[in-house]
């Protein structure tokens, strides 16, 4: 095997500056267009699922979530092998048109209430295309944006792309939360949520257009050129013992554990201030939406950062601080909200009762909404739906319970502190990671081999994080409740806490192996 120095400089600054301003706003998009879905969960799973049964829908919810992570691999190797024939940028116009697409019209799908099983169906059918598309997207653009670097300098350029993922979140959680401000919170919950997904359709059209005007990496040019490409990437990357050895070492040195990291500081960390939390819905928002700006150039630090002194470091560190700190972080959030810690004003206690006739029949909705306020600022919402029965034989169903608290603002900025810490990690392990995963393969399999780890690592064990977590703690929670009906102590002492298992465990696995086999090389090389 050749190797050989990367070229000091294969594109003028300005050029460069294009690849990535491209490069970067197209993967933003697809970021958001993949990640509004999750963002709407909640909402989501009383759109197109059952509404009899709030945790399973939740649930399923998640896992249709999760079936667009779990795709991505097979999204990377069919077209990361397209990309390895082809070329870069044509590829990821591909995927681009195929993620806004399916966005747009998950936000057309009418509601289960209207064509039953056919939502969740179809919605399921467009998170997989979506999954695909975006297993096709991350490495054309890493692998794009690495091959204009100049040398020594590819952990800089190519962290701008490891940006947008965050960025993508954060938009998302913006244009939610401005929509849901612009429509009110019951229009929202109603028809406004899907102006989100539709509004994919522009965003993508104005990408497809600046991506159209890109020039083909000029390291693949060269090597087309010369006909060095390819004639299957896939055999070359799989069938062959040292491409393969370098890929499994990806996988589970390194992605596995960026993964876990990565999905547990941004979305689980949603999810567990939603839900376990109840803190109100735009107030979380805010919460993960400034923690992920403060951080985000930190991406750029730890990417350059990874020239100088090697990529290993950074990333273990990151896995590291997660595996040691989740734990009591995660219990600090939830004390913050833990309303039994707090003194309550009781004289301040409001419940409105309301009760109305349900359209088109006897039946009645008694909605009962209790408000407290607490001493340190902490305020307190819950709105109870029963439906009751003109049929008096009929027992009553279980009401629908809708719990917010509003945190006071010395506890707002302790969690916002709490989440920031949560994303630092995040940027330790993927600033450097796309830099990582390029120097690890030569340019004719390049695409296609780097794609595949990463997209199992991610979207396998990362994408995982939100389903299984959520599904260890409602497995604890059922377990304690068992318990205490039969009037005994409670199974798991922490039962919110029984989610971390899982990044904890992967990231743990990670950390070792990367220990032991990670090389820390720093300097950009170019493998023929």
């Amino acid at each position: 095997m050749i190797v050989e120095q990367t070229p000091k400089s294969v594109a003028g600054t300005k050029t460069l500056l294009s690849v990535i301003g491209a490069s970067s706003l197209g993967t933003l998009i697809e970021w958001y267009d993949f990640y509004i879905f999750g963002s709407l969960a909640a909402i989501l799973s009383t759109q197109f699922f059952p509404k009899d049964n709030p945790t399973a829908a939740l649930l399923s919810t998640l896992a249709t979530f999760a079936a667009g992570f779990i795709v991505r691999p097979f999204g990377a190797l069919v077209f990361g092998r397209l990309g390895d024939l082809v070329g870069r940028k044509y590829t990821f116009l591909v995927t681009l048109v195929l993620m806004g697409g399916s966005t747009f019209f998950i936000g057309l799908i009418p509601g289960y209430e209207t064509i039953g099983f056919w939502a969740p169906l179809l919605v399921l059918l467009l998170r997989l295309i979506q999954g695909l598309a975006l297993g096709g997207e991350y490495g054309g653009a890493a692998t794009y944006v690495a091959e204009y670097a100049p040398e020594g300098r590819r952990g800089y350029y190519t962290s701008f792309i490891q940006t947008t993922a965050t960025l993508g979140l954060f938009v998302s959680l913006g244009v939610i939360v401005a929509t849901r401000q612009l429509v009110g919170v019951e229009d929202f919950a109603k028809w406004g949520w899907r102006i989100p997904f539709v509004l994919s359709a522009l965003l993508v059209g104005v990408s497809i257009y600046i991506r159209l005007k890109m020039s083909e990496s000029p390291v693949f040019t060269k090597l087309k050129s010369e006909g060095k490409t390819s004639k299957n990437p896939l055999a070359e990357s799989f069938g062959k013992r040292e491409n393969l050895k370098m890929v499994l070492l990806a996988l589970f040195g390194a992605t596995m554990g960026q993964g876990v990291i990565w999905y547990t500081g941004q979305f689980y960390a949603l999810s567990f201030i939603q839900k376990a939390c109840n803190v109100e819905f735009v107030q979380s928002n805010i919460v993960v939406a400034v923690a992920l700006l403060i951080a985000t150039p930190f991406f750029v630090i730890f990417g350059g950062l990874s020239d100088k002194i090697g990529r290993k470091g950074i990333m273990l560190a990151g896995m590291a601080l997660g595996i040691l700190t989740y734990r009591p972080i995660y219990e600090k959030m939830y004390s913050l909200t833990d309303l039994k810690a707090k003194q309550e004003l009781t004289e301040q206690t409001k419940v409105d009762v309301k009760k109305a006739l349900i359209a088109n029949t006897a039946d009645s909705l008694i909605t009962t909404t209790t408000t407290k306020a607490f001493a340190d600022g902490t305020a307190y919402k819950e709105v109870s739906k029963q439906t009751v029965l003109a049929d008096a034989s009929v027992e009553r169903s279980k009401p629908e319970v809708v719990k917010s608290v509003t945190m006071s603002t010395g506890d707002l900025m302790v969690m916002i502190l709490l989440v920031l810490l949560q994303v630092l990690y995040v940027t330790m392990v993927y600033g450097p990671i796309a830099a990582f995963l390029v120097e690890l393969f030569p340019t004719r399999i390049r695409y296609t081999s780097m794609s595949l780890p990463y997209h199992i690592g991610n979207g396998v064990f990362g994408g995982l994080v939100p389903f299984i977590a959520t599904a260890l703690v409602a497995t604890a929670t059922k377990a304690n409740e068992t318990a205490a009906a039969a009037g005994a102590a409670p199974v798991v002492s922490k039962a919110y806490l029984e989610g971390l298992w899982y990044p904890i465990i992967v990231a743990s696995v990670s950390f070792v192996i990367g220990l032991l086999y990670l090389s820390n090389r720093a300097k950009a090389v170019e493998r023929d």
